[in-house]
């Protein structure tokens, strides 16, 4: 990080790994809920299991006014 004056200057690698280390944690605990959904789903006799399914996910802050939600399928 570079300082110039009182303000601290993010460097883009050092954001690159703050958003990378966010992203892993994000992906690992949204990839055991949505298996856990499935198996549910399966379970429960609301899908066969080989369906396509369309997910969004949702990544919020509202410090930088960031609110987006992003959709893909997920083919089963």
């Amino acid at each position: 990080m570079a300082v110039s004056g009182n303000m601290t200057v993010l460097g883009d690698k050092a954001l690159k790994v703050a958003v990378d280390k966010f992203l892993k944690t994000v992906c690992f605990t949204a990839q055991g809920e949505i298996e856990k959904a499935v198996r549910a789903a399966i379970a429960a006799g609301t899908i066969e299991g080989h369906e396509t399914l369309t997910a969004g996910v949702g990544v919020a802050c509202e410090k930088i006014g960031l609110n987006i939600t992003i959709y893909s399928k997920i083919d089963l």
